[in-house]
């Protein structure tokens, strides 16, 4: 059984990406992400499938590879 304070978690942190998607993304005008999906898509889907605390490391662990040194491509949340 899922907790309602996990389950509340998830929201919040699925927010706060969707609220970075629709307001401060599209302010970015150097650098774009090199990964398919985009390292804020990569952070619901894993938030989605793997829950509140695996989901967020695993979203880390991908914004810390996305750097212009990296090689990109398609990485999808395993």
């Amino acid at each position: 059984m899922i907790s309602k304070e996990v389950t509340q978690m998830k929201k919040i942190l699925i927010g706060m990406i969707r609220f970075y998607q629709k307001y401060l993304s599209g302010l970015k005008t150097t650098y774009h992400c090199i990964y398919t999906p985009t390292c804020s898509q990569y952070g619901i889907e894993a938030i989605e499938k793997y829950g509140a605390v695996k989901g967020l490391a695993l979203t880390v662990w991908r914004i810390l590879r996305c750097n212009p040194f990296a090689k990109g491509g398609y990485d999808p949340v395993p």
